[in-house]
């Protein structure tokens, strides 16, 4: 009788326990990040430690685009907790993150589309905003075609 009590224990605190697992909730997010000036140094780096984070199920950072693409759970992190922990990365002196329209994986177009951050130096030519010549921001430094 008493390890028939002890079994059902058992059983009764494995249904408890997989009824309240929660399910993965996958999120995509895009993030435009400023102040990266080498793939190794610095998009390799910010690849590591996304990868590294809690709730991050895949990270990648084109260096050329300067772009994060980030899969996470929903139910561990969230989009500005992605953006704070880029921010963060090397004392939070070197990278800035922000939300970005769309997910890049393509290589650049024949000039480099700009982020939120340097949106008042850009001008719009055939429905993107580009980067204009004269334009000394890091955000568009050496990435005009």
């Amino acid at each position: 009788m008493r390890m028939q009590k002890i079994v059902y224990t058992i059983v009764l605190a494995c249904f408890i326990l997989v009824g309240c697992a929660k399910e993965v909730q996958k999120e995509n997010v895009s993030l435009a990040i400023s102040g990266m000036t080498c793939e190794i140094g610095c998009a390799k780096t910010i690849q590591s430690k996304l990868s590294k984070k809690e709730g991050v199920l895949e990270a990648k950072v084109v260096f050329k685009d300067s772009i994060a693409n980030i899969e996470f759970d929903a139910n561990t992190t969230s989009k500005d907790e992605l953006i704070a922990f880029v921010d963060g990365i090397a004392g939070g002196e070197l990278y800035k993150a922000s939300e970005s329209s769309a997910i890049k994986s393509e290589p650049s177009a024949k000039k480099h589309e700009c982020t939120a951050d340097c949106k008042e130096k850009c001008e719009m030519s055939e429905n993107k905003m580009e980067c204009k010549e004269d334009c000394k921001m890091a955000c568009c430094k050496d990435k005009k075609a």
